[in-house]
């Protein structure tokens, strides 16, 4: 008998923007921009949800937390990855792991990612040495190379016992 071990792949991207706060991987980055978006577009942990979703056959975080729904205006994105977390317990799934990249000229995340591990540790009840999280540059090409916004991607593994 095959194990159901299943592993799923999330993307997300955010314009930086004045006047809003930069939140990470369930953190705030001090910052002088910020990410535009509904919720508080935190775009690591919007790629972990569609990453585990996907794993799971459940669609992607724009069918359970729509953009044109007012409840998610502002939402705090820790919220939306309990909620997914919740969903798949719900499901019989388990998460074995899940690794981030992160893509931006700046400000820089590397400071920040032990914090970053263990916040998402946390909402997920997982060791925080399941999550990798990582950061990179596109060497200034690009959107995120011209810093007018940020990209994560994210993979996650799932099992069922």
């Amino acid at each position: 008998m095959i194990p159901d071990i299943r592993t799923g792949l999330g993307f997300d991207v955010h314009r930086l923007v004045e006047g809003r706060e930069l939140w990470l991987c369930g953190i705030q980055i001090p910052h002088s921009l910020g990410l535009l978006g509904h919720s508080d577009a935190d775009v690591a942990i919007h790629a972990l949800c569609d990453a585990l979703l996907g794993a799971a056959a459940l669609r992607d975080i724009g069918f359970h937390f729509p953009d044109t729904d007012p409840q998610y205006k502002g939402a705090d994105s820790k919220i939306l990855l309990r909620n997914v977390a919740e969903l798949l317990s719900k499901n019989g799934w388990k998460i074995g792991n899940a690794d981030i990249t992160i893509c931006a000229e700046a400000p820089r995340i590397n400071p920040h990612i032990p914090k970053m591990q263990q916040v998402l540790s946390d909402i997920l009840s997982i060791g925080a040495d399941r999550i990798s999280i990582k950061a990179t540059t596109t060497e200034k090409l690009g959107f995120t190379g011209r810093q007018e916004g940020i990209a994560a991607l994210a993979t996650a593994l799932i099992f069922r016992d």
